[in-house]
């Protein structure tokens, strides 16, 4: 099988289940922010870091390749069977956070990204779950997602700030807080 096919040169492309869209669909656009997100991840996961944290940045990656698969499927159904993220999946994602802030001081202001470049990496990818989750909210409008969706976005954001603080204080890398100029 060949990596091209040459059907997307017009500019569209197959949902699984064999609808074709433009390529600037906002269903399009989600599940290519996840793989962004997902490729950002696999560079985190590259670094020096914990081997704990790699394996959950593989679980993650893992969870999101099932995200961007529920997301490229056609919302009028598919053949089909396709992965599908759970509550325990967004619960994993809170256990973790729970366990990294127990070592953590507590958060008095905001934090500038930066320190060092692993730690700069999971700012990043905060960012883009946070893209991803707009678009996957924006699309939600037009055509329902499962909310589980949604809420690992969320809760991945949540983990990927959390992941910056404890890999700052792993790598004894100073935390510098936002002071508003008044």
């Amino acid at each position: 099988m060949k990596v091209y096919t040459k059907k997307g040169d017009s500019g569209t492309t197959q949902l699984i289940g064999g609808t074709r869209v433009v390529k600037s669909s906002m269903r399009i656009e989600s599940y290519g922010t996840v793989d962004e997100l997902n490729s950002y991840l696999g560079l985190i996961r590259d670094q020096e870091i914990s081997t704990s944290q790699t394996e959950q940045l593989l679980e993650i990656q893992d969870r999101l390749f099932t995200m961007g698969s529920l997301l490229a499927a056609d919302p009028k159904g598919t053949k089909m069977e396709l992965p599908q993220l759970k509550d325990s999946d967004v619960e994993n994602l809170e256990n973790w956070i729970d366990q990294m802030e127990e070592t953590l001081e507590p958060m008095k202001s905001f934090i500038l990204p930066g320190g060092h470049t692993t730690v700069s990496f999971c700012h990043i990818a905060r960012c883009v779950c946070r893209k991803a989750e707009r678009i996957v909210v924006d699309l939600n409008e037009n055509e329902k997602i499962d909310p589980v969706i949604l809420t690992y976005l969320n809760r991945l954001s949540d983990y990927m700030f959390v992941l910056s603080r404890k890999l700052s204080s792993d790598l004894k890398t100073n935390e510098i807080h936002w002071k508003p100029r008044m």
